[in-house]
């Protein structure tokens, strides 16, 4: 699956760039979705996400593409990768760069909050 989100005004950190706690959002917000599309029926929350670690700053008018794949299935939790690339505002001729990339892992709950099997 793959989704966009443009970088705007208030996304940014004191110094103008991306503040990474929206990237964390995002990323996390991708996983569920693949994970809720991939599995109508249940209902997920994140139990984790791998290292996190910023590859570049993200400029104001970006716009970033969120791949997410599915790498593994547990009993009751199930594992996305989530790469993040950056193209930059208009007027910049760069291509898309990787600017951060994390496992999330996504766990289904019953009504209750408790973990159930896929």
């Amino acid at each position: 699956m793959e989704t966009l989100q443009q970088v705007r005004p208030e996304h940014l950190n004191h110094y103008g760039f991306l503040f990474g706690g929206y990237m964390l959002m995002w990323v996390d917000e991708a996983a569920w979705i693949a994970a809720s599309l991939d599995r109508p029926k249940c209902h997920f929350v994140t139990v984790g996400m791998e290292k996190v670690e910023f590859h570049h700053k993200v400029q104001e008018g970006s716009i970033l593409m969120l791949s997410v794949n599915e790498v593994k299935v547990g009993r009751t939790s199930v594992s996305y990768q989530v790469d993040v690339t950056c193209r930059h505002a208009a007027g910049h001729e760069r291509s898309a760069e990787p600017v951060f990339s994390n496992q999330v892992t996504m766990v289904r709950v019953d009504d209750e909050g408790n973990k159930i099997p896929l």
